[in-house]
């Protein structure tokens, strides 16, 4: 449907683009926004605009950041010697609410998929390799359990074993709270397979 008004039409058209969002919810953006006072919007492109003139990756560990290096790389509580080597900055924020590690990151900027044109090149591998001295004494991979993610962790674990640094995989398995007769067989197989001592 064409709307009387261009502006609208562009609005929804370029709001249509971002990821999740498809024409009817970026049409119900447009309208929500059109209903709400001039000041809030006006709020919201001041946050659009500082959000690409402030946030930038880390020089070290490529997280995003306001300052470079980011406060995890530069934190004194932070153990060193780990690194969790991670897909997207956005990884870290889930690892992060676990509380439940306290070592230092790596963002690859994705994962290896020869079919979408990403090899090795395309990624920060080399950087992560840089990193690999003085007393690092493990890498956690938590990459994403997919196909490009398995590849990824292959690639990546023949890269460094030379190294003698001790290489980690997250587990994988049935989620807390799901029953074993709806999960996947890759997913069942995984967990059989990662099981642990009692």
């Amino acid at each position: 449907m064409r709307y009387l008004s261009e502006t609208v039409e562009r609005a929804i058209n370029e709001l249509a683009k971002l990821p999740g969002i498809g024409r009817k919810s970026a049409q119900r953006l447009v309208f929500y926004l059109l209903r709400i006072p001039k000041e809030k919007v006006l709020i919201l492109t001041k946050t659009l605009n500082e959000l690409k003139e402030n946030v930038r990756f880390c020089s070290i560990c490529y997280n995003i950041t306001e300052s470079d290096p980011c406060p995890i790389c530069t934190g004194s509580n932070r153990d060193g010697k780990v690194i969790c080597v991670v897909e997207e900055a956005n990884d870290i924020l889930a690892i992060e609410k676990t509380n439940q590690y306290n070592g230092k990151y790596h963002v690859l900027g994705g994962a290896l998929s020869p079919l979408d044109g990403i090899g090795p090149d395309e990624l920060r591998i080399k950087p992560l390799l840089q990193r690999l001295h003085g007393d690092i004494q493990e890498i956690i991979l938590a990459i994403n359990p997919n196909a490009e993610g398995e590849a990824t962790a292959l690639y990546l674990a023949k890269l460094i074993k030379p190294t003698g640094i001790k290489i980690t995989r997250i587990a994988r398995g049935i989620p807390v709270g799901t029953d074993i007769e709806f999960a996947d067989e890759i997913t069942l197989a995984n967990a059989i397979e990662g099981r642990t001592n009692l």
